[in-house]
């Protein structure tokens, strides 16, 4: 890998890092198909996974005091179990069949959100647990839990911070059960590319920094325009990318 694109990585990283801290998720949706350009997709998943949780490590602290642990361990536990299991199997999924059923479902969350449908829905304990589960095994099949996560969340009705700080919490553990199986199942591979994964994670911790101070300053009301909308079109560009992949 060249230094352009170790630069264009640090840029990107930057972006991702600064989209998450005001949306809950980002990382692994902006950083997966570029990273993906170099390496393949397999490979970018889970490289992505070391920035992301870098990433979420730094903005779990800066936010800890507004988690709200309820939806935490509804949410957390089987974000983290399903994450785990989809890091087992993502080797074995039918890529772009998965990120097609991926796409409608963001896509489909996201007009619920703009819509203001989704402050209508409201989870129960068990609905809350399997949007958790599948959210986290999204994450460990395509890298891109984060979208799905937040889509259920805004049924929830978690006020600003709490959502962002409950969903970093629950990423975090999604991080913690799929990262180890990455590390065992590709070490070597991803030590070949360290330059590449040092520059993401240099990236996405700068731009945590600048989109936490930048969060504080958005209007409740607008906070759940801009996630609804980041969740629409990271649905349209999955779908996009996936008719690609297959054309």
């Amino acid at each position: 890998m060249g230094p352009l694109f170790l630069f264009l990585g640090g840029v990107a990283g930057v972006a991702a890092g600064g989209v998450a801290a005001l949306s809950g998720f980002g990382i692994g949706s902006l950083l997966t198909p570029l990273l993906a350009v170099e390496t393949g997709t397999k490979l970018a998943v889970a490289a992505v996974a070391i920035p992301h949780v870098a990433g979420t490590a730094l903005r779990f602290w800066l936010l800890r005091k507004a988690i709200d642990r309820r939806v935490l361990w509804s949410f957390g536990l089987t974000s983290a179990a399903g994450g785990l299991l989809g890091a087992l199997l993502y080797r074995y999924a039918a890529g772009r069949a998965l990120t097609l059923v991926f796409a409608c479902l963001l896509i489909f969350a996201g007009v619920l959100g703009l819509t203001g449908q989704a402050q209508r829905l409201r989870f129960k304990e068990a609905a809350a647990w399997v949007a958790g589960a599948l959210s986290g095994m999204f994450g460990g099949l395509v890298g891109n839990q984060g979208g799905i996560r937040s889509a259920a969340m805004l049924g929830v009705g978690l006020p600003r911070d709490a959502f962002i700080a409950t969903a970093t919490a629950i990423a975090l553990m999604v991080d913690g059960a799929r990262l180890p199986v990455y590390l065992w199942t590709q070490g070597a591979e991803l030590a070949g590319i360290w330059p590449a994964i040092a520059a993401l994670v240099l990236g996405v911790l700068a731009g945590t920094l600048g989109g936490a101070r930048l969060l504080r300053r958005i209007p409740e009301p607008l906070f759940r325009r801009i996630v609804a909308g980041l969740i629409l079109a990271l649905g349209l560009f999955m779908l996009f990318r996936a008719y690609a992949a297959g054309s």
